[in-house]
């Protein structure tokens, strides 16, 4: 077995961008990676603009709060402001520019008008409730990377610079092949010695829940025929394989013999719990990730293993996720690989899902992310732990 720093360091050397570049609207950008950067072509905002309703004026014009401004214009937000004169004030709305000449605005709560004048109570400094041109963005600046997933406040960035069409990565298709004989899908009768198929539904969820679009193969049987024929289908279909079963060591695990058959295996068995049989290779020069067929150990190594390699094909930059640290409210002795325990966190510190076999799915609902225990490391009631919440893998 290998460490799974090891592992990840080895998938990281022979990863690279498997998708070329397209064009979109904007409005479809949610979730895309750039492929270009983003660069400002204006000023954000572009001119100075009232941080609120009042008036605006020259500072140097404010004689006390006993000398009125005649009232020379009002200037409403998208209203384009005539220069000021001077020794007037003018009634302006958040949002609004700046008429030429002012250099302050004072807030309408320390203001007193009349309709045709205006008594100002207090000026503060020259600037006063005054955003500047350019404050949020100055022109030629880039505001994203290439490599950049786009969430939603980056979409209402790009808007603010008036793009509409971005440069994105064509989405990573992502094969998801089941193999075993024992798995009936959800909605048919399990009969005898049979399970429904969690794996399927669940990777199939994960990597559409990270942009990339899903060729599903579905559930093949413990056939070395079968299962070479929808390899070779999906290493044609898809960027990328993601199996479930067939990599351990049993007299029914073909799938690692049939991949070595196709092309190779580079990477097998890996010293993490759960998820040993991991294995990494490729299909007629697709890349191949298999992952074990128990559920929960197909979710620990899809997070921590698959979808780096996975996010580094599809171009993604600075993915990497470091673990938060709290308090253990439990005792776990090490074992001899890193383990990622199913926890939830509560008052003080994270609690442990009393049941951490490989089999047992719930557990990865019942809590809100895992604990990273080092191969041979104790774990205390009070210790810090290193913990990853599930939210960070998105």
């Amino acid at each position: 077995m290998i460490s799974v720093e090891e592992a990840l360091a080895r998938l990281k050397s022979q990863s690279r961008v498997l998708v070329d570049e397209q064009k979109i609207k904007l409005d479809e950008g949610l979730g895309r990676v750039l492929a270009s950067d983003i660069v400002s072509g204006i000023n954000v905002p572009p001119a100075d603009n009232s941080a609120m309703d009042g008036y605006a004026l020259r500072w140097e014009d404010w004689r006390g709060s006993d000398h009125a401004l005649k009232i020379s214009q009002r200037i409403a937000a998208g209203t384009p402001p005539a220069p000021l004169t001077a020794g007037t004030a003018a009634r302006i709305f958040t949002g609004a520019e700046i008429p030429d000449g002012a250099d302050v605005v004072v807030m309408q709560e320390k203001c007193r008008a009349d309709g045709q004048s205006v008594l100002i109570e207090v000026v503060r400094d020259v600037g006063a409730n005054i955003r500047p041109k350019g404050q949020d963005i100055r022109q030629g600046a880039t505001v994203l990377q290439a490599g950049h997933r786009l969430r939603a406040q980056d979409l209402g960035l790009i808007a603010s610079l008036g793009i509409a069409r971005i440069n994105v990565r064509r989405r990573l298709r992502v094969a998801v092949v089941s193999t075993g004989e024992e798995l009936v899908e959800p909605g048919d009768i399990a009969g005898p010695g049979q399970i429904y198929n969690s794996n399927r539904y669940l990777l199939k969820a994960m990597l559409g829940e990270w942009g990339f679009d899903v060729v599903d193969l579905g559930v093949t049987a413990d056939d070395p025929d079968v299962i070479s024929e929808v390899l070779t289908q999906a290493s044609r279909e898809a960027d990328a394989i993601v199996t479930t079963g067939g990599v351990s060591v049993g007299e029914e695990d073909h799938v690692k013999a049939v991949v070595e058959s196709l092309g190779r295996i580079d990477l097998w068995r890996v010293a993490i719990k759960p998820g040993k049989p991991f294995a990494f290779g490729d299909v007629l020069g697709t890349p191949f990730l298999g992952l074990p067929g128990n559920p929960v150990s197909a979710f620990v190594t899809v997070l921590v293993i698959a979808r780096p390699f996975l996010f580094d094909s599809q171009g993604v930059e600075h993915h990497e996720i470091l673990p938060v640290k709290q308090h253990a409210l439990f005792d776990k002795k090490g074992s001899p690989r890193q383990e990622y325990l199913r926890v939830r966190s509560g008052t003080g510190g994270v609690e442990i899902f009393p049941q951490q076999s490989s089999g047992v799915l719930f557990s990865t609902c019942w809590g809100d992310g895992m604990v990273v225990q080092k191969a041979g490391e104790n774990i205390t009631h009070g210790d810090l732990v290193d913990v990853i919440p599930y939210v960070m893998f998105n």
